[in-house]
């Protein structure tokens, strides 16, 4: 029996995120809760996952994503969904150590041997993490559902933070952008096959490349672009650090693909829902529309994209080595941080 996955899922991967307006609003009725000493990352500044420490050389990375499908192959579904969720503790400079699955699948509608290659999926990039699946939880929804829990381990010296960037940090991307707008048109039938091996290849490559950059003292914030789009996740760093944003549009690592489609009209309606919650806080340069192909791409969910980081200007030729060394060939710089030139944290583009 032939399944198509997506067509239970009305967004796919990190494009049925909650938009950021929304998610604000929600968060703001959370009453505070007990903030102990060792909790290191909380939700003070929207970073990717909470760290306690355990001692004076170790702390715990915890984490936990799932979403709905973004693509038809249960197996690749699976992988997706877990690389997506194990980048999270990589962007904290942290190493797994151990998975969760949380599971959710219409068992009236699915048989059970495409959840099975859901889970063989998700199960084959923790082997590649290095990580069992220890465990989780499952239950039978009305959209399929997936994605983990992600425990990692780091010393509480190498954590990067969000919002620990400097005046004149270099920012550095490690993964080219386009995922969202691929599966977009995959939904549209558009998609070509080599488009959508570029898709799986982005969306499974682990970014374990995290974990070495912690050890460099040059990276001073660090998080991963995911479903808030490159714009949303880079005003996370600015509004934690207090500064504004530089980026070089022309210098954006993009898939060709997806620049195609983007300029056919084809985008995710998270971009839309993206731009709604912090389009004014984002100058787009000259020439450049608000509801252009510009910017549905910085705005574009990314479904485990690239991390985004700052770092020191005279380290940054060491940095992008780093990148490429662990295999991230289309790493690039993109701007870079400036003392906030009015009232609040901006974003330019260029």
């Amino acid at each position: 029996m032939e399944v198509k996955l997506t067509q239970f899922s009305h967004g796919g991967g990190c494009g049925c995120k909650i938009a950021p307006a929304v998610l604000q609003k929600i968060l703001a009725t959370m009453p505070p809760g007990v903030i102990p000493p060792d909790l290191l990352v909380g939700t003070e500044s929207s970073d990717d996952a909470a760290v306690y420490r355990l001692n004076d050389s170790q702390a715990l990375v915890a984490t936990t994503d799932f979403f709905t499908p973004i693509v038809d192959d249960p197996y690749d579904f699976g992988r997706i969904a877990a690389t997506n969720a194990l980048s999270d503790v990589y962007a904290m400079g942290g190493t797994p150590v151990l998975a969760l699955a949380l599971v959710g699948m219409p068992l009236d509608k699915l048989p059970l041997e495409v959840i099975g290659r859901i889970l063989e999926g998700g199960a084959s990039i923790c082997r590649e993490a290095g990580i069992p699946v220890a465990g989780g939880h499952s239950i039978d929804v009305l959209e399929p559902i997936y994605g983990l829990v992600g425990l990692g381990v780091v010393h509480p010296e190498r954590v990067k933070r969000n919002d620990r960037a400097q005046v004149g940090d270099v920012l550095i991307l490690g993964k080219p952008l386009g995922v969202g707008i691929l599966s977009a048109a995959l939904k549209k039938g558009k998609l070509t096959p080599e488009g959508y091996q570029t898709m799986v290849r982005w969306t499974t490559t682990l970014n374990k490349v995290g974990a070495t950059l912690a050890g460099l003292d040059a990276v001073h914030a660090m998080t991963d672009v995911t479903g808030f789009g490159l714009a949303g996740h880079l005003l996370e760093i600015c509004r934690g650090s207090q500064l504004d944003a530089r980026v070089r549009f022309a210098d954006l690592p993009l898939i060709d693909e997806a620049v195609a489609h983007v300029k056919d009209g084809i985008a995710t309606g998270a971009s839309t829902r993206n731009w709604a919650g912090y389009g004014d806080q984002v100058e787009l340069a000259p020439g450049m529309d608000a509801n252009g192909w510009e910017q549905k791409l910085v705005t574009d969910p990314q479904t485990s994209g690239g991390l985004l980081v700052a770092c020191a200007p005279d380290q940054a030729d060491a940095v992008l080595a780093t990148f490429r060394a662990a295999g991230f060939a289309e790493a690039a710089a993109i701007g870079e941080l400036a003392p906030v030139a009015g009232e609040t944290p901006r974003l330019r583009l260029v």
